[in-house]
């Protein structure tokens, strides 16, 4: 995967911003996507951070969402991290027409990486909005973007969003702006995104969290963890914790991991695991490093380390214990 990438402003090492940003084009002739990215190359530029712009490996309708690119995505972060000084916690995702599209399908998808993601020009396709209770979702559209009916989906999801946060308080955090006089071409009115998102970190261990499986499985979302071969497009799982008490309130799935560490819970006392109203675990969950090894493997995120695990099987639960 070809890419390129600016530097912005001036921050310490360690504190820096990352946007992905996902050019246009799709099903076209390699020509018209090499001159989608070269376009993009400078078509947004943030106050301060990198501005990483890759090229599509494929020249396809589908090129930002196919499965290859949640690895690839883990790594460009990893090296950002790792050559730039990146802060995990502000890592952002955008993209314009085919790259909105990837947005759009990205930002729930690997919710659980993103500080902020903004949608420009795309269309939703089978999109999984629940996903996005913890990520704040920019989504700006031409009105007069008709074509395959971008702009009526952009205000259904505007609606949707509306009442997700109406239902869901502080949740479901959004900016939406459909600018009536605009066909696809919005004159670059879409990069008011660029002071929006910075304006939001991640926060890596929320208190909850709802994963909706997309049609690429994922095996780990925030502090949660599945068995890709027990899981189906569609399935959800809605699952909190407040004080000593975790709490499964809704699960399509019946075998799951939980990762705990001492940012979430006081592991030197008891935790109790609820699903739904039953008691299902109450003990200690020790510290393991063969669980911080497998994390540090798996995910490359010094947030997202949980050094003791709880196994769901059903309505029961037990410690992960590792040699």
């Amino acid at each position: 995967m070809k890419f390129v990438y600016s530097r912005f402003g001036s921050k310490k090492k360690g504190d820096r911003a990352l946007y992905i940003a996902m050019h246009g084009g799709g099903e076209t002739l390699p020509i018209i996507n090499d001159q989608q990215w070269n376009n993009h190359k400078n078509l947004y530029q943030p106050e301060e951070g990198i501005y990483f712009v890759p090229r599509s490996p494929t020249n396809s309708w589908n090129m930002w969402h196919q499965g290859y690119m949640d690895p690839f995505i883990e790594q460009i972060i990893e090296m950002a991290i790792i050559k730039e000084g990146v802060n995990p916690n502000k890592v952002y995702i955008m993209g314009f027409s085919a790259g909105g599209d990837g947005t759009y399908q990205l930002a729930p998808r690997v919710a659980d990486l993103w500080a902020a993601a903004a949608m420009s020009a795309g269309h939703p396709g089978d999109a999984q909005i629940d996903s996005l209770y913890n990520l704040p979702f920019g989504l700006y559209m031409g009105g007069q973007d008709s074509p395959y009916d971008r702009n009526k989906f952009a205000m259904q999801w505007e609606k949707e969003l509306d009442t997700l946060a109406q239902q869901n308080h502080g949740a479901y955090i959004h900016q939406v702006r459909i600018f009536p006089q605009y066909g696809h071409w919005m004159k670059l009115e879409d990069a008011m995104s660029m002071k929006w998102m910075p304006t939001f970190k991640r926060n890596p261990i929320p208190k909850k969290v709802v994963w909706v499986q997309d049609d690429v499985l994922r095996e780990r979302f925030c502090w949660l963890q599945v068995d890709s071969s027990e899981v189906r497009q569609g399935d959800k799982i809605v699952a909190s914790y407040k004080g000593n008490v975790i709490t499964i309130e809704e699960s399509d799935v019946a075998n799951l991991s939980i990762g705990l560490n001492d940012e979430m819970l006081n592991l030197n006392k008891p935790v109790r695991l609820m699903r739904g109203k039953k008691l299902i675990f109450e003990g200690i969950v020790p510290h393991l490093p063969a669980n911080i090894q497998e994390d540090v493997d798996a995910m490359r995120d010094m947030y997202l380390v949980f050094p003791a695990k709880l196994r769901v099987q059903g309505d029961s639960a037990s410690v992960v214990v590792k040699e």
